[in-house]
């Protein structure tokens, strides 16, 4: 069992940085893939980041390519997703997810054995 901690959102504005953190807790956490995923106000859960299981590889959805940094502290069991350059298009609530799998498949369909409940980013205009 994962258990996934959201924190850092808030409200900042367009053009601002936020650090998002998402702590892990279970005995295996450091072997899973570790990600973001975001829901904007009626929208679908769209994924956002993925750093793998060594640190090592990290992807990223095409609108926060550039802005955002997907990180982890194996010391810490802490997995962050650096934010800049924010714009009101990502206003959602973002959550931490964990997964074993490596497969794209999964990752594109938000198909992770493991979620935090989320926080919520509000980006002013």
């Amino acid at each position: 069992q994962v258990q996934l901690v959201e924190s850092g959102g808030g409200l900042v504005q367009a053009g601002g940085s936020l650090r998002l953190s998402c702590a892990t807790s279970g005995r295996t956490s450091s072997v899973y893939h570790m990600g973001w995923f975001r829901r904007a106000p009626g929208k679908e859960r769209d994924f956002v980041a993925r750093i793998d299981s060594n640190a090592g590889s990290t992807y990223y959805a095409d609108y926060v390519k550039g802005r955002f940094t997907i990180s982890r502290d194996f010391a810490k069991n802490t997995v962050y997703l650096q934010m800049n350059s924010l714009t009101p298009e990502d206003t959602a609530v973002y959550y931490c997810a964990a997964t074993l799998s490596g497969l794209s498949s999964s990752w594109s369909r938000g198909i992770m054995s493991y979620w935090g409940k989320g926080t919520l980013v509000t980006v002013s205009s």
